[in-house]
């Protein structure tokens, strides 16, 4: 049955090549023009574990990874039991396994209905016989993929060569007998198994990148010419791809033995002048706690990626989750400043740090970027031409100002030009202690109010100047939702779908957290009988964090919140959408 849009999902254990495999079918789908979203999930191990990687094509625009898996390659079925609850099948999915696996359950298991296919295929068998050896049996399932499916042959067959095309000949010529050997058993299966083929028309390629290649291209975009980092998942990707790249535009990279370091490595660059930045985590967000507090003492401009994953402490450092937002807003000594910028896609990422960049050097303060696993390791296609964003520099003194130059001049923005060292005549003193406009030290009452109004003056701009934020649906609404990160994705997709229905509904992603786009969201909030509030954070730190500055209404504001471990997923939204339509005004007050 001829299909615009297919979500194929592949399993099994590390080093059986699932992610290779979810590589190359998204490189060939983006060859011919088609869109992709790709995801991968793993087991917390450092080698081995379970590994899955779901691929959703379509021809046309997709936001969200799909909900239910239209076609499954088990390569283990041990493995695949402990994605439970992540990989969905469609009822009528197509499931090829390995015939070898005792372990197989039945269809019935598996929730599939009458319209399912059922295959046995020996990939073992059929790898080991056609190119030597049972690894190459991701490459055979290429070629079953290939002729089963309508996907793009000749492009599948082009992204395995160029995976190979650096090896010995003998190696990449067996994994296209591979490949060939897949699409021959294809075509031996009786019948059309029922599975569903994709429809489209060929068209002009497009590029694919990660939420992580995003930012990282984003920083050189921005001017950012140091980087110092440790690797940390699920964002190491951007240190690995700086390393390579930075260079080339004459910057410098810096792996550090830990997050203290690496931010403090970037505070120092940045006060020598240099646009710096780096990455990490949840738990390494922690340890940068006390540096984050240099930099918003000294108003050195500094940016912090910080590509969330489950938590607290190891937690779930391979899954996603929207659970660091009161850490990234509220979390420091003192009265820190900063600034919290979400990205809602791959795309996004790139206008998101750039952003960033301008935030940090225009107001002089830590900006941190809050993306997540779902977006920052996810592959999908992006439109090349929108990756186009104005660049901000901070603002240099006039030389001429010699002794008279104020560093910490107070202001009616808060913001005082700021020298690098070894500007003649304009030096200044400076660490970590309140101090006067000239940057001398003082411990006065007086002093450290002044100053902490100059520094906070500097938020009612970035809001007014730098107001992002994401709004979808009618103006007037009967159901009206407030979400965030990656979290937009499916919301949208669920938002045009209720339409689509009749439905009246809309939505709200604010891009800039903190501070918060208020107006435009009270103009939003003014516009909808209901709010329904959705995050993938148990604790309900994006509810709780708006209700610190503003008074949602209780008596028709509905909220869901879940723990991370998967991405929030169309199916659930429309959920949400039916309950919320569904309840009576006003709502019951919980206490």
């Amino acid at each position: 049955m001829p299909t615009k849009d297919l979500t194929i999902a592949m399993i099994g254990s590390g080093g059986d090549g699932v992610v290779t495999m979810g590589e190359m079918l998204a490189q060939a789908a983006a060859r011919d023009g088609l869109n992709v979203i790709k995801t991968e999930a793993y087991g917390p191990q450092i080698r081995g574990g379970e590994t899955s990687c779901v691929v959703r094509i379509s021809s046309e625009k997709i936001y969200a990874q799909g909900d239910a898996v239209d076609i499954l390659a088990v390569f283990n079925w041990a493995d695949f039991g402990r994605f439970k609850g992540e990989v969905v099948l469609h009822p009528n999915a197509a499931v090829l396994f390995e015939e070898a696996d005792a372990a197989a359950p039945t269809p019935a298991d598996l929730g599939l209905g009458e319209g399912h296919s059922w295959v046995p295929v020996p990939f073992l068998k059929l790898a080991t016989e056609s190119t030597g050896t049972k690894a190459a049996k991701n490459i055979v399932s290429l070629g079953l993929f290939a002729e089963l499916f309508g996907l793009p042959n000749e492009s599948i067959r082009a992204a395995v060569e160029k995976k190979f095309t650096k090896k010995k000949a003998a190696v990449l010529e067996a994994n296209l007998k591979g490949f060939d050997a897949g699409v021959a058993f294809a075509k031996a299966l009786p019948g059309d198994l029922g599975a569903r083929r994709l429809l489209y028309t060929k068209g002009s390629p497009k590029l694919l990148m990660s939420g992580n290649e995003a930012s990282a291209v984003a920083a050189i975009h921005a001017g950012c010419r140091f980087f110092g980092g440790y690797p940390i998942t699920p964002s190491s990707e951007v240190l690995h791809f700086l390393s390579e790249w930075m260079p080339k535009v004459g910057g410098s990279v810096i792996q550090t033995e830990d997050e203290l370091s690496a931010l403090g490595s970037c505070v120092g660059a940045s006060f020598a002048g240099v646009k710096s930045m780096t990455s990490t985590s949840g738990p390494g967000l922690s340890l940068m706690t006390e540096m984050l507090g240099l930099a918003s003492m000294a108003e050195i401009p500094t940016v912090v990626l910080d590509v969330q994953r489950g938590g607290p402490s190891t937690g779930l450092p391979t899954k996603s989750e929207q659970s660091d937002i009161w850490q990234a807003v509220f979390g420091g000594h003192g009265d820190q400043l900063r600034a919290v910028v979400a990205p809602t896609d791959v795309a996004d990422c790139f206008h998101a740090t750039v952003d960033a960049f301008n935030i940090a050097e225009e107001y002089q303060l830590p900006v941190i970027i809050l993306s997540d696993q779902g977006i920052g390791q996810s592959r999908s296609t992006v439109d090349e031409e929108g990756l186009v964003h104005k660049v901000v520099d901070r603002a240099i003194p006039d030389p001429a100002l010699g002794d008279k130059y104020l560093r910490y001049q107070d202001t009616e923005s808060g913001v005082a030009p700021m020298s690098s060292p070894g500007m003649k005549g304009l030096m200044y003193q400076t660490n970590g202690l309140e101090h006067s406009e000239s940057g001398s030290p003082s411990a006065m009452y007086l002093t450290h109010e002044k100053m902490n109004h100059k520094r906070y003056r500097k938020l009612r701009p970035i809001r007014d100047k730098y107001e992002r934020f994401l709004q979808f649906g009618p103006e007037k609404a009967n159901v009206g939702i407030l979400c965030w990160g990656s979290s937009a994705g499916p919301v949208r997709e669920a938002v045009a779908a209720a339409n689509a229905r009749g439905e009246s509904v809309s939505a709200f992603v604010p891009q800039l957290i903190y501070p918060f786009p208020k107006h435009p969201f009270l103009k939003f909030l003014a516009g909808c009988d209901k709010l329904l509030v959705l995050e993938i954070s148990f604790a309900a730190q994006f509810y709780k964090y708006i209700r610190t500055f503003m008074t949602l209404p209780d008596d028709r504001t509905i909220l869901f919140k879940r723990s991370g471990g998967k991405n929030l997923t169309v199916g659930e939204v429309n959920d949400e959408i039916r309950k919320a339509l569904a309840a009576k005004l006003p709502l019951e007050v919980k206490k």
